[in-house]
């Protein structure tokens, strides 16, 4: 509409720029009642269509009516009549019977048409609040917020007007020269209706949650948050208030929307990653089809003739996999670098970012918008900056312009900070999307991957796929948006400095420019020092893994200075890496800090060089800082977001796998118990694991018809109760679960046990013995109900008196299974007479089948073997054992019961106190000691230093700035004169100068924080590893190793890189803001008074934004950890959940542990929000002040100073951010020192080496006395051994036995003084054992111990970790323990490396090496700790006969639960409860028929001349 027939429809001038260029500015009235009327309506009308969509749908539930509503929906109807009595006014006015005929002027149309605009309006909006009742979920609108706003806002104007027209009516005459009467009803009107304006809008801030949802509200704050709150994240206060007045719990997290549930972001991930892998393979193939490559793949299983697909494709993941023949070596590797090109080419690439991004759009979407609108706004600062500094100079300019300024520089600021931070929530909410799709699609995946692709890559690695390789798609989707950004913003700033210094600004861009590669070198050096630490990083966590697993070991060996030695060597290279990517760092932050200086060093020189005409003034020099500031940023930034995406791009692993292939033809009827029998390495194993689908089959196939429980040979036991663990997802049925407790001998051990059923098991069964996890996991699969059994030698790893009763009550003819089909692999040769069927297999081929009897006459290697080991014709039969008798075997007497339920009562309190401390210690506040003992670590020298250095570049900073405001007042000063060279080149020199001495003091204060660090990080390491070697045994035996292992990762991690970090910056901001402070305060005096309320509300935003954030951090750490070791856990017992087919119920598990750790995370994102709004706000009103003041005292102050006190003000805000963040970051940092110097303070067991050193040869004679010797293993525990006294002369062999718990290992452990005598003492060739020091007790005794422990390394270093033997002597006693010929054949011989705990190695070999250790040491005294108990027959006789010939003139003290072992020893002793109840030759032990007699008929032995094996020996 022109503006001439709005002044006609208005009957007033439209536009009049006359009103504004006055001391008291207005806006013409026509304006007002047009563009300010009709703006807000249209908005109105605009976004009206999405609340009256949800009206048109059919279906709307009733909602009840709020009082809010009614409210609302009153204000509207009162603001309708307002409008209709408006109209009628006018009306009125116009038609009115009493009105003068003569008088033709009537009132101009817009009189008519607002009322009428304005009723509709109102009409429409009734209807927009009915339909947000309506709608579900809603609680309020942003855009009826929005619309009452700007309504408000536009309604200022007039506003005023009307108050000015009421004030000034004495003084105003019309066209008549009458005197302006007021306009009363109208003026009535519109003050009423602002009134009801104002109400509504109050009313619109709140939140209308229906009743239906309030239970949801108190769950979830956030579902009945209004506009205002969300924006503001007011919603999220009574968290705040929550953690700052308590510890923060798990309970109090709230419960997560559907839309951020792991259930909801994992379906949709999944879905779409289905779509984009078919279209990734699609692509695949057909550029194969254009190469002409044939695709090989494997026989997934093929269709059986009755139309059922192979087993082995259950649960196992389809990928292409290529499986090889076993062939000569040469062709093989060369096979193997083609099928390796081969398949890379083949495995679809480049689907996993397409995924993210078509899962999250929407969210990246907005979160792009929100960011273009935030760099828009941050280019208005400088120009609103640069009007300022001229309204200061000029001062012509009206005082009314400068206060617009300054409002709309706080305006800017304000929408800048609130767009920056709903951008920032969504880009931490994608990242956090991001995580827990890859996390749960990670698990997913390796619940279905294949045994062979699962060998190629350790559990730790696939846990670091979970956590690091997760978290960094995590990172990079936060900072996504930078990729477009940053350009955009470098683009921009270089537009708006060109108009400020026209070409001149190239100069400093070719300063930038040249940064870029300088950084982009330090990086890529930055980044191969990383990785060099990362490795020296992962070898000393492996070295110290393998230490905490067998500390036991080397405790017994006395090996601790040996691994010491190893770690701290490891410890120094990581040191020197950390050094050298010290300074680096170092170099990048001189160039970082340099880089502002020397730009504006650059541009200006060049600046006032070029031309004499050009004079640098305040408005072009601050404002070209601004900018500069801005663009400081996105070129710092780029070049390390560009590496970090291509580390994610480079997330593309493939797997090649090496299959050894096996020839198998079996056949098993239901109903039948089949044993599978062979020596160790002949495939057993492997049969089963074929019949669960867990092998490749390369022809044939498996079938196993209906359900399948499987035992393994190593328990899988889970982190979960006793009852669950026996349940495994079953439903409870109390007699079945009992009869299931009986048959498998659990009975017992629940008395032992401090909670029963109920006792919670610890990580991979930590506080159950071998022989209970076997009988957990048997009954696990007893209570399963399946139809077929598959039982991987669940017998070996108990007594033969319950290997008989397990036997009897669950597998044999008259078990609870009877009716199954069972296969039981076993090494038990007593069993073999009473099963259906036995299958011989050697060599991994089947080469017998047949009853016991058939294949003893047959004369086959069956009957060979049984010849080999059996001299007597009958096998006993096994004694079937009532419940009453197999109670009696297996308690002890009351004591000693009592004793062990103690000691495990004391294990699980101890366990949980210390957990309660872990979980409830950091949420306190920091103590200010621990910041003093990291810098005491550090060295005051380099601290004191540090801080120096730091506040001297500061003061260089300050002083350029205020150099440079003196600069610009040269332009006043030389106005319309030659501005002299001498002067341009001092003020450029000076300025110049400074830049350099802040460059270089940075570099200093990095380069002494970095030396100061590195001393704390050697220092805090060093006390840490010397005092957990030093402590006693029952320590590692309460903690789990995972918390140690936790201090040497996470926590010395810390210390190296995130404290040093968050220390500088700290230092930085914190003076960084005093000098802003600083600076303002110099330029406007008054500005001290502000400080002090902003500062007081700075403290207390801080306070509780740091209590809350640090135990929102502690809760995400606490609840991550489930998610790893459940992943771990699944990952070793992958097969079990895949036999019993639970896949699904874990995947839930997974899903519910995600969502508990989401619930800290999402209020930890949320929190830093909350504290940025606040923080920004903060320094918006720092701004504004700043501002205002500069407006009000424009007449006493120069420009330059103006334009610095703003710029500084400008910055402040990110540094206040920045300084909370620290000081937060620097508390939750700083609990690592706590963590670590706790465990520096543990208390020790005895010196290594005391006063009293022994002779070199002893012990000569190996002479062993026990007086009355007691021990417990705490002082508030009962006795274990109750007064053992005992001779042992020289030379003696010692069979110790007894039953579970009688204290046999107990004796062993006093020995080496693991365990400290109550009373008493042991005597060793006459010398008191008390009286030495550890290291020299230790290392002159040896011990065969009950699980061979191997280190990873070179075997030499697993045999003689010192170095201290010769080759010769290492060959020798290869030879002895009959491994020879396997180490001679392999490729490195003695220097073949291990692999972690042995496993490259089977048990026979291990335990066979563990022997050769025994040779090597030549001690005089042997101790055998059940040796051989997890050995096969061949392996035990191959021991024995090397310790009979080896160890002849050694006192040899064996414990043993095979009594065939022992029954050549000279004499036996046999314990119970703690006591030595027989202790005599075999033979006459078994005449006196008392406790020996009794174990032995158990055994199956009838005479101790025999060698009859015993049951649990094949």
């Amino acid at each position: 509409m022109p503006a001439t027939a709005l002044e006609e429809f208005c009957g007033s001038t439209f536009w009049n720029l006359s009103l504004l260029q006055r001391a008291d500015p207005d806006l013409p009235v026509c304006f007002e009642q047009t563009v300010l009327v009709w703006a807000p309506l249209g908005f109105l009308w605009l976004c009206a269509p999405l609340h009256l969509a949800v009206l048109c749908t059919k279906a709307t539930p009733n909602k009840h009516l709020s009082k809010l509503y009614l409210c609302k929906q009153i204000v509207v109807g009162l603001l309708f009549l307002t409008a209709i009595a408006s109209l009628a006014v006018t009306l009125g006015e116009d038609y009115n019977p009493t009105r003068d005929p003569a008088t033709t002027v009537r009132n101009p149309g817009i009189f008519y048409a607002n009322p009428v605009l304005f009723a509709l309006s109102w009409i429409l909006l009734l209807l927009c609040q009915e339909g947000l009742r309506r709608r579900k979920g809603a609680v309020d609108s942003a855009t009826l917020f929005l619309f009452w706003l700007i309504l408000v806002l536009c309604d200022v104007f007039p506003f005023q007007t009307l108050l000015r027209e009421a004030l000034s009516l004495d003084e105003t005459v019309d066209e008549m020269g009458k005197k302006k009467s007021l306009d009363l009803p109208r003026f009535c009107l519109f003050y009423i209706s602002f009134g009801l304006e104002l109400i509504a809008l109050v009313l619109s801030a709140f939140g209308d949650v229906p009743r239906e949802a309030e239970e949801l509200v108190k769950k979830n704050p956030e579902v009945g948050a209004p506009f205002l709150s969300r924006i503001t994240f007011n919603w999220f206060n009574s968290m705040v208030l929550n953690g700052f007045k308590r510890p923060l719990v798990q309970e109090d997290m709230w419960e997560l929307s559907e839309a951020e549930s792991t259930l909801q972001i994992s379906q949709k991930f999944q879905q779409i990653m289905q779509t984009e892998l078919k279209a990734a393979r699609t692509r695949i193939q057909t550029k194969l089809r254009k190469r002409g490559m044939k695709k090989t793949s494997t026989v997934q299983g093929e269709v059986l003739p009755n139309g059922r697909q192979n087993g082995l494709g259950k649960g196992v993941s389809q990928d292409v996999l290529v499986m090889e023949e076993k062939g000569d070596e040469t062709d093989k590797t060369k096979e193997k670098e083609k099928k390796k090109k081969e398949d890379k080419a083949e495995y679809p690439e480049a689907w996993l970012i397409s995924t993210l991004a078509t899962t999250f759009k929407r969210v990246l979407w907005e979160s792009a918008f929100l960011k273009l609108l935030t760099d828009l706004l941050s280019f208005v600062s400088p120009q609103l900056l640069k009007l300022l500094i001229s309204f200061t100079t000029d001062k012509s300019i009206y005082t009314w312009t400068g206060y617009v300024y300054a409002v709309l520089l706080f305006l800017v600021t304000i929408f800048q900070s609130l767009f920056l931070q709903q951008y920032f929530q969504r880009c931490f909410v994608l990242g956090m999307k991001v995580r827990t799709a890859l996390t749960a699609a990670v698990y997913k995946k390796a619940l279905v991957v294949s045994n062979d692709a699962r060998k190629e890559s350790t559990v730790g690695e696939t846990v670091n796929l979970m956590s690091a390789d997760a978290q960094r798609f995590n990172d990079v989707a936060n900072f996504i948006h930078l990729l477009w950004s940053c350009p955009m913003q470098i683009v921009l700033a270089i537009a708006f400095l060109w108009i400020e210094l026209g070409p001149a600004v190239l100069a400093g861009l070719a300063v930038m420019v040249l940064m870029v590669p300088i950084n982009g070198v330090l990086a890529t050096k930055s980044r191969t020092l990383q990785v060099k630490n990362m490795k020296y990083k992962d070898k000393r966590m492996k070295i110290m893994n393998e230490m905490l697993n067998g500390i036991k070991i080397l405790k017994l060996y006395a090996w601790e200075p040996s691994f010491q030695n190893q770690v701290m060597g490891i410890r120094e290279q990581e040191l020197g890496v950390m050094r050298k990517f010290a300074y680096l760092s170092s170099v990048s932050t001189f160039v970082f800090s340099c880089a502002p200086a020397l730009v504006s060093l650059a541009t200006f020189a060049v600046f006032v060089s070029v031309d004499s005409e050009n004079v640098l003034d305040a408005g072009k020099a601050f404002t070209s800082i601004s900018l500069f500031n801005i663009l400081r940023f996105p070129l710092a930034f780029l070049p390390m977001l560009i590496a970090s995406m291509v580390q994610v791009l480079l997330k593309n692993t493939h797997t090649h796998t090496q299959i050894q292939t096996y020839i198998v033809s079996l056949d098993i009827k239901p109903g039948r118990l089949v044993a599978v029998v062979g020596v160790v390495g002949s495939g057993k194993s492997s049969l089963i694991s074929a019949m669960l689908g867990e092998m490749h089959s390369t022809k044939g196939f498996v079938n196993v018809q209906g359900s399948v429980a499987f035992v393994p040979q190593q328990a899988w036991i889970q982190n979960a109760t006793l009852r669950d663990n026996i349940l495994f997802g079953s439903p409870v049925q109390e007699t079945r679960f009992q009869a299931t407790l009986e048959a498998c001998a659990l009975m017992p051990d629940l008395e032992l046990l401090p909670g029963g059923v109920h006792t919670e098991i610890g990580e991979k069964g930590i506080n159950l013995s071998g022989g209970q996890k076997q009988r957990v996991s048997l009954a696990r699969a007893v209570y399963s109900k399946a139809d077929v059994y598959l039982l991987d030698d669940p017998l070996s790893a108990v007594d033969s008196h319950v290997g008989k009763h397990l036997f009897d009550e669950v597998v044999g003819r008259r078990g609870l299974l009877k009716d199954k089909t069972r296969i039981l692999v076993t090494h038990g040769v007593s069993f073999l007479p009473y099963v259906d069927e036995i299958v011989v297999l050697k060599n991994g081929c089947v080469s017998e089948v047949g009853s016991y009897q058939n294949l003893k006459d047959s004369k086959g290697a069956f009957s060979e073997f049984l010849n080999t080991y059996q001299e007597t014709d009958g096998v006993p039969p096994p004694v079937s054992l009532g419940l009453k008798t197999l109670i009696k075997l297996l308690s002890i007497n009351q004591s000693c019961r009592i004793n062990q339920s103690c000691s495990a009562l004391l294990i699980f309190i101890c366990r949980f106190f210390f957990s309660l401390s872990l979980y409830l210690s950091p949420s306190t506040q920091v103590k200010f000691s621990v910041y003093l003992q990291y810098l005491r670590s550090m060295g005051w020298c380099y601290t004191s230093m540090v801080f120096l250095v730091y506040f001297i570049q500061n003061v260089a900073f300050i002083g350029q700035n205020l150099w440079l405001s003196d600069w610009t007042n040269d332009a006043v000063e030389y106005y319309n004169m030659t501005y002299p060279n001498w002067k341009r080149d001092t003020r450029i020199g000076v300025f110049g100068a400074l830049g350099m001495a802040q460059g270089l003091f940075v570099f200093l204060g990095t380069l002494l924080l970095a030396n100061g660090s590195i001393n704390a990080s050697r220092i805090l390491h060093s006390q840490l590893l010397k005092n957990i070697l030093r402590v006693p045994m029952v320590f590692f035996d309460t903690t789990p190793s995972g918390r140690v292992v936790n201090r040497f990762a996470k926590d010395i991690f810390t210390v190296d890189e995130a404290i040093p970090q968050s220390f500088r910056s700290w230092i930085m901001c914190f003076l960084g803001v005093l000098g802003t402070l600083f600076a303002i305060c110099l330029a406007t005096p008054i500005f001290t008074a502000i400080i002090i309320p902003l500062a007081v509300i700075y403290y207390f935003v801080q306070r509780f934004y740091v209590a809350t954030s640090r135990q929102l951090r502690r809760l995400d750490s606490v609840s991550r950890s489930p998610i790893y070791s459940h992943f771990g856990e699944t990952m070793s017992g992958l097969s079990v959940i895949r036999a019993y087919g639970h896949q699904d119920r874990f995947l839930k598990h997974n899903e519910k542990v995600i969502d508990e750790n989401l619930k800290s995370v999402y209020p930890w994102v949320v929190s830093n929000r909350w504290l940025a709004i606040r923080l920004e706000f903060l320094g918006n009103l720092v701004v504004f002040f700043s501002a205002m003041l500069a407006v009000i005292s424009r007449d006493t102050l120069d420009s330059g100073l103006v334009g610095l006190s703003i710029s500084y003000a400008l910055n402040v805000t990110q540094t206040l951010n920045w300084l909370v963040r620290m000081t937060s970051e620097l508390e939750t940092n700083i609990v690592a020192v706590e963590r670590i110097s706790e465990y520096t303070k543990l208390e020790n067991e005895a010196d290594w080496v005391s006063g009293q050193r022994p002779s070199e040869k002893w012990p000569e004679a190996g002479r062993l006395r026990f007086e009355n010797y007691k021990v417990r293993y705490r002082p508030e525990l009962d006795l274990v051994l109750h007064g053992i006294t005992c001779n042992i002369e020289s030379t003696e062999k010692i069979g110790i036995v007894g039953r579970t718990g009688a204290g046999k290992s107990s004796l062993t452990n006093c020995l080496f003084r693991i365990i400290e005598a109550a009373e008493g003492r042991i005597l060793i060739d006459g010398i008191d054992i008390a009286s030495l020091g550890l290291h020299d007790l230790r290392s002159r005794l040896t011990i065969i111990p009950q699980d061979p422990v191997l280190f990873s390394g070179t075997l030499r270093m697993n045999l003689d970790p010192f170095e201290t033997f010769s080759d010769e002597e290492i060959w020798g006693v290869l030879e002895l323990s009959h491994l020879k010929d396997y180490v001679g054949g392999l490729q490195e011989g003695l220097n073949h490396e291990v692999s972690e705990g042995g496993e490259n190695l089977s048990v026979g070999q291990r335990q066979l090496l563990c022997l050769a250790r025994a040779l090597l040491r030549k001690s005089r005294i042997l101790i055998l700790d059940e040796a051989t108990a997890a050995v096969d027959l061949e392996t035990d006789d191959l021991i024995q006969t090397t310790i009979r010939q080896e160890f002849a003139h050694c006192t040899v003290l064996t414990i043993a639960h095979r009594l065939h072992s022992i029954l050549d020893s000279n004499r036996v002793m046999v314990l119970d409860a703690g006591k030595i109840v027989e202790f005599d030759s075999p033979s006459t032990l078994f005449n006196q028929q008392g406790h020996f007699y009794s174990m032995a008929k158990d055994a199956g032995i009838t005479t101790v001349d025999s060698t009859v094996l015993d049951s649990t020996s094949f």
